[in-house]
């Protein structure tokens, strides 16, 4: 059954009535890399959303999932379908079976068909699809199974009956777009590469956050317009050149890149497959997309979708965001405040990078205050941490590089205030009595963090939370990040422990 709390009833506009409600929008693919950003983008522009799901549980991790309709299903089945299109102006079909195997191409047919017309019996007045670039001069048939089928999928929209818009894009640059991790793993992980061919095959890369921008506004596009529009940013660079940019904004010295004429399409795979995280179901097809150039051949979008007033927040005032800003973006820190470019918790696990994190989470035997008094503890020279003379000892190889070491840095009586320096740590942010954040002083080949929270647990007692973070960057980074998983657990557990008997020692004290 679909749920129509956010989708009520609506009437033509005519010249004398007020202004027509915005539009009642339904969302395919919700919970995957698009469509989990497209609706809080929605949801902001005043649209109600509505999203067909086929495991709503993901759904429910997103925080505006109480803020939209939900309709269980498959885009394969016609009843769910049917069901998710009813009360729906504009419906964005955000769904492909890439990296499922065999047959995909078929499939993808026969879901695009269902839902084209299942849009039309119920009235839809627009699709917006999301597709891909098709280079210039290739004919259909030569092209990848996954260009093609990508391409299918639009002229079978377009052909359906109800006006369609394609957005035809290459390169997706944010966290979690597979294009994007891929590049963000070969170039991190290897200083030194010998690639395929296809590293000197042109591409015009997007920033996340402009085709986000773009799917909105083809909700108020004219709904007898049917077309296809190619979008991509202000730069056309090779695969090579991406790497070289994302090395430098990244901090990283400068990849050596090294084509060779003897990696076919099937042996670059399993080579990706091999230095990455992306699944080869995935980096398979992407692989051999990246033979063709894809280089937008119009941009007539901006004419119906122009940039906002003011120009795009951030950055570029004239047009979408440049790729070192959109590479930027996407490499932020965890701590900064939400993009379209970061990592949602519905990412696929190996989007995001190669983020090393380690939480603990213990039942104490104490209220909530004493449990805090004893987090403040560190700030006051306690003893808290475990392996001691680990700890001295990394202090001490850490003042021999110039680095901060093992010194207090503060006044052991003082409360604890933003910027303080805890021995090799910066308060970046404190909440007295449930929260403290430190941020690495250490020369690491990365950033990162520690993270204390103080809590309830219902029965009288609190829960201490523990969350480090670390972000390599490099080679050296990974190889310090596995360096460190190894002995981090037993490190951060007997932090854990060690603040723990702090604080239950503290409560047994009569008074």
């Amino acid at each position: 059954m679909a749920d129509h709390r956010n989708l009520g009833p609506s009437s033509p506009s005519s010249p004398s009535s007020p202004p027509s409600p915005p539009p009642r929008c339904l969302v395919t693919g919700a919970t995957g890399y698009i469509g989990s950003r497209l609706v809080p983008e929605l949801l902001a522009a005043g649209h109600s959303v509505r999203c067909l799901v086929r495991s709503p549980d993901k759904l429910r991790r997103q925080p505006w999932a109480e803020r939209v309709g939900q309709v269980r299903g498959d885009v394969l089945d016609e009843r769910s379908v049917r069901a998710a299109m009813e009360g729906v102006d504009v419906a964005y079909y955000l769904v492909h079976s890439l990296g499922t195997g065999r047959g995909f191409e078929e499939t993808d047919r026969r879901a695009a068909r269902n839902f084209g017309e299942q849009a039309r019996a119920a009235g839809v007045r627009r699709i917006v699809y999301l597709g891909g670039l098709t280079p210039s001069g290739v004919p259909e048939r030569d092209l990848s199974p996954h260009l093609r089928s990508r391409a299918e999928v639009g002229r079978v929209l377009l052909a359906s009956g109800v006006p369609t818009a394609v957005l035809r894009a290459g390169v997706i640059i944010g966290s979690g777009s597979a294009s994007f991790e891929m590049l963000r793993h070969l170039t991190e992980r290897l200083p030194v590469m010998v690639t395929p061919r296809w590293v000197r095959t042109r591409t015009q890369p997007i920033a996340v956050r402009d085709v986000l921008r773009l799917l909105v506004g083809c909700a108020g596009l004219p709904y007898e317009m049917n077309r296809a529009f190619d979008i991509g940013g202000p730069d056309v660079v090779t695969y090579r050149d991406m790497m070289r940019r994302y090395a430098a904004v990244a901090g990283l010295p400068r990849r050596l890149v090294i084509p060779v004429p003897v990696l076919t399409p099937n042996l670059s795979s399993l080579w990706v497959g091999l230095v990455t995280p992306v699944p080869g179901a995935l980096a398979r097809p992407l692989v051999e997309s990246l033979r063709y150039e894809v280089v937008c051949r119009e941009w007539d979008i901006d004419r119906y979708v122009p940039m906002p007033s003011g120009g795009a927040s951030n950055g570029s005032p004239d047009g979408p965001l440049p790729l070192d800003q959109a590479l930027r973006l996407a490499l932020r820190s965890h701590t900064a405040p939400p993009e379209p470019s970061d990592p949602l918790p519905t990412d696929p696990p190996w989007a995001g990078g190669s983020r090393r994190v380690d939480h603990r989470e213990r039942v104490v035997d104490a209220a909530p205050e004493e449990l805090w008094q004893a987090v403040e503890g560190i700030a006051r020279g306690a003893r808290w941490q475990s392996l001691p003379p680990a700890w001295a000892l990394r202090g001490w190889l850490d003042t021999v590089v110039g680095g901060v070491g093992l010194h207090l840095g503060r006044r052991e009586a003082a409360p604890l205030r933003t910027g303080d320096r805890l021995r090799f740590w910066r308060v970046e942010e404190v909440e007295p009595r449930r929260r403290l954040r430190l941020r690495s002083e250490l020369p690491l080949p990365g950033p990162a963090w520690l993270e204390i929270s103080v809590g309830e647990d219902g029965a009288g007692g609190a829960v201490y939370r523990q969350h480090a973070v670390f972000e390599p960057h490099g080679l050296t980074g990974r190889l310090c990040g596995w360096g460190g998983a190894a002995c981090g657990g037993l490190v951060f557990d007997g932090m854990a422990r060690n603040v723990a008997a702090r604080a239950e020692a503290h409560a047994a004290v009569p008074g």
